[in-house]
Formats: C-alpha cells, structure tokens, sequence
C-alpha cells in the first residue's frame, strides 16, 4: 500500500495527469467563481496570476471540452478553492450565508478583521491554504468565533436540553 501511494503522489506532477484534470478542474472552478461572484482581478489572483490572454485561452479550451494541461501551482489552487466551497456548503444552510462569510470582515486572527476572500485572493497560494485550513477546522469542530453574518445569539447551558 505504501509504494501505491508514493506512485499517486508522483503521478499528479505527470503531464498526462494535468491533462487530464485541467479542463474539467478549471470547469468546477469557473462554476464556484461565478457562485462567489468573483472580478476578473480576483479570479486572476486566486489562479496565480496567469497572464490575461492565458487565462482566457484557458477559458475557451475548457468549455470547449479540449484537453488542457494546467500548471501543477494552478492545480493546486483550484483544489483549495473545491475544497473552501465544499466546506462552506458543508457548515453554512445557504449560498447566499456562505457567500457573506466569505465576503465580510471577519474577527478570527488569521483574517485581522478582513474578510476571508480578500486573503484567499491576495495572489499567495498561502493565503487560500489558510482560509482552506480554517474551513476545514471549523469542519472538525474548532469554534469559529462570531462574525457579522452570524445572526443567532450563543446558546446558553440551560438551552441544551438532553432527552
């Protein structure tokens, strides 16, 4: 088991591999993008700031179906991105709740006050991995503590009742 998973690892850096997920990869991101309603700037930001025309060509090929090899950065980009939406979807009711977590300032250390999206679309590939890492920490449970879009109060010992 060990070898097949050293294998995997060296496969996702094979050009066949980014082939293979670049175009259906750079899909789910331009659906999530048009989700969060992100400018140009900021989609540019968040893919590692690929020359515009790149990123256009990038566009046509993979809604065209073609096949795209997309570098390994921008990959790994995109599956922060998949991943801080399937957190989102997973700890928020709605995409309009998840959308206003995601776009107002937020007082967790790691945000200073900003909003989530403007450190995830900083252009750092840091920048995603951390709000992706808090995402995925609230997901197992650590407190998020209070932000503006959260509009209930907390629940006080004697509200929990076990039955």
């Amino acid at each position: 088991m060990r070898l097949a998973s050293a294998t995997l690892t060296a496969d996702r850096f094979a050009p066949a591999t980014r082939r293979h997920l670049g175009a259906p990869g750079l899909r789910a991101f331009l659906h999530i993008a048009g989700l969060w309603k992100l400018s140009e700037v900021e989609r540019l930001r968040i893919l590692g700031l690929p020359p515009r025309s790149t990123y256009h060509g990038w566009v046509r090929v993979a809604e065209a179906g073609g096949d795209l090899s997309l570098p390994v950065d921008t990959l790994t980009r995109i599956s922060a991105v998949l991943g801080i939406h399937k957190a989102l979807r997973i700890l928020f009711e709605t995409e309009a709740e998840a959308l206003a977590w995601l776009r107002g300032p937020h007082a967790a250390l790691p945000f200073a006050g900003q909003a989530p999206m403007a450190l995830a679309a900083s252009g750092t590939q840091d920048g995603l991995m951390l709000v992706r890492r808090f995402l995925d920490a609230a997901r197992g449970g650590l407190y998020i503590p209070p932000n503006e879009a959260d509009a209930a109060e907390p629940w006080a010992d004697e509200d929990i009742v076990i039955a």
